[in-house]
């Protein structure tokens, strides 16, 4: 699903995020992300959705190899993979329902198709009730589940996460990760970035640990 062979990536004042990466998932997993601030966390997921390119090595994902593809097959490539983010990047000058229809508007479906995955979307975070709501009115824990839905509504094959349960407590970051894992259960490969060692432990997942730019641990321990 994805591999990282020998992947570096420096920026142009000469600052390298990511030295050497070498690691491989295979479809259907789910793990983590952890280290550091700046350690290379979003760098790296940044280069799988194509934000940035690597300055060295291959990476693969879904048998697309990412170095040899042209600007215009990105927005195609990028609709099978669902994004959450810390912020979680509503829009509040829009309703629930059409901050989840979003990706699905741009892919250009049908109104009727639009409604049913939505719901359907909503119905799996347990938002349906919420969908005419302005998203500024819900809790953080609600609003990440918007974030979540939206991810979701194209029926990726990939999730990536991006310090999902920062501002939540303890409890909100349990159920976010119960959707997390239900989503992983039906074959959707996941990987979350995270440096919340509590949450790492309690998930008992495969770890990739990173320490200025250098994969330093790939197991369950971290």
């Amino acid at each position: 699903m994805i591999r990282f062979d020998n992947v570096s990536k420096r920026y142009d004042n000469g600052f390298e995020a990511l030295s050497r990466i070498n690691f491989a998932v295979e479809p259907g997993e789910m793990l983590f992300l952890t280290g550091h601030s700046g350690a290379g966390k979003s760098t790296l997921m940044k280069l799988i959705m194509q934000m940035e390119r690597p300055s060295h090595g291959q990476i693969m994902v879904d048998g697309h190899d990412l170095n040899r593809m042209s600007s215009s097959q990105i927005p195609y490539y990028r609709r099978n993979i669902g994004v959450v983010f810390q912020n979680h990047q509503l829009l509040f000058d829009r309703s629930v329902f059409d901050n989840v229809a979003l990706p699905l508007q741009i892919a250009g479906l049908s109104h009727h198709e639009i409604g049913k995955r939505v719901r359907a979307a909503l119905d799996k975070v347990s938002l349906l009730e919420k969908e005419r709501l302005n998203p500024i009115v819900l809790s953080g824990g609600e609003q990440q589940r918007v974030g979540i839905a939206r991810a979701v509504v194209n029926k990726p094959t990939m999730l990536l996460a991006d310090e999902p349960t920062g501002n939540l407590d303890p409890e909100l970051s349990e159920e976010i990760m119960t959707l997390f894992r239900q989503f992983n259960e039906v074959g959707v490969t996941i990987m979350i970035a995270s440096h919340d060692v509590e949450l790492l432990k309690r998930m008992n997942k495969r770890i990739l640990g990173l320490v200025e730019g250098k994969l330093v641990h790939d197991g369950v321990l971290w």
